[in-house]
């Protein structure tokens, strides 16, 4: 797996130390570049960002929307055309999403919707089996519904695109790349984990060394589902684990995920009550990030 990181900005300072320090290749598309060296207040500010992988059979950019949840979108780049998988939701980020897409170059043979809805318009979905209903109805139409009436017009239109289901375990090759299709956390909507080109391993959290938020563990039944997801990802022996937010991890992240959740586990069996879960993790993990989500945590595993 070769890295670059696909910077359609310019570079902040912090950017620039870590450029610096990690030696990886850095691509700038060759218009917004154009436009940078000629006119330096001409480029706007852009609010995501890219970071490019590169695999066997097939290319990963990876575009962090830096939204106010935290999402990531993806294309998966075949040798004639690409793939999207989660495109963005906001219309800033739909806007730069098209630009990597035409910097890319290559049509879209495929637009993925798999945990979220974005900015697809009228173009054909595939989506995992039972998720074309979900979405119209119940809790997730309610969850779009209210994002509709908070963030307003800096939101796109919902899809209007005719959707293809693919049953779970199963295989589909798009733009020369397979997708295994896996069930996801039970515990999650009735969306996918997808094993790409063999080597990604796609689910809607991306493993990161932090705690746990209320979102992903709303029960003990859903601590269960996260641990037996976790290890069905490890088991996979991907390069590289993604999620529909957060980061793209490493495998020895991933690992400490399944680490921690386990040990949450432990914590839940012997601690009484939800105050001492709380303290009894901030304790076993002192100083990780997310600290101050675990009291909602522990709330929904004593309710």
């Amino acid at each position: 797996m070769r890295k670059l990181m696909f910077v359609p900005q310019r570079i902040s300072s912090s950017s620039k130390r870590f450029l610096s320090a990690s030696k990886k290749f850095v691509f700038v598309p060759t218009l917004l570049a154009t436009m940078a060296c000629t006119n330096p207040t001409a480029a706007p500010e852009l609010q995501g960002r890219v970071d490019v992988y590169d695999f066997d059979c097939f290319r990963l950019h990876v575009y962090y929307t830096n939204d106010v949840m935290g999402d990531a979108s993806y294309i998966i780049e075949g040798k004639e055309a690409v793939v999207t998988l989660e495109e963005p939701l906001f219309k800033v980020n739909v806007a730069e999403f098209g630009q990597v897409l035409k910097e890319v170059g290559k049509p879209v043979s495929q637009r993925i919707a798999d945990y979220h809805l974005g900015g697809t318009g009228s173009e054909p979905l595939v989506m995992a089996e039972g998720m074309a209903d979900f979405v119209k109805a119940g809790p997730y139409a309610g969850m779009m519904k209210g994002f509709q009436q908070n963030f307003g017009d800096a939101m796109v239109d919902l899809p209007t695109g005719a959707a293809t289901e693919v049953p779970f375990d199963s295989e589909k090759t798009f733009a020369g790349v397979p997708f295994a299709f896996c069930h996801g956390a039970s515990s999650d909507f009735p969306a996918a984990s997808i094993l790409i080109g063999g080597q990604v391993y796609y689910t809607h959290w991306a493993p990161a060394k932090s705690h746990a938020n209320a979102l992903q563990i709303g029960s003990a039944a859903a601590l269960d589902a996260r641990i037996e997801e976790a290890e069905a990802a490890l088991a996979s022996q991907a390069k590289l684990y993604i999620g529909g937010h957060g980061g793209a991890a490493s495998p020895e992240v991933a690992a400490w995920c399944l680490g921690y959740l386990k040990a949450m586990k432990e914590v839940l069996g012997v601690s009484a009550d939800a105050a001492s879960f709380a303290q009894a993790m901030k304790d076993r993990f002192p100083g990780l990030e997310g600290e101050e989500g675990l009291e909602q945590v522990a709330a929904a595993l004593y309710k």
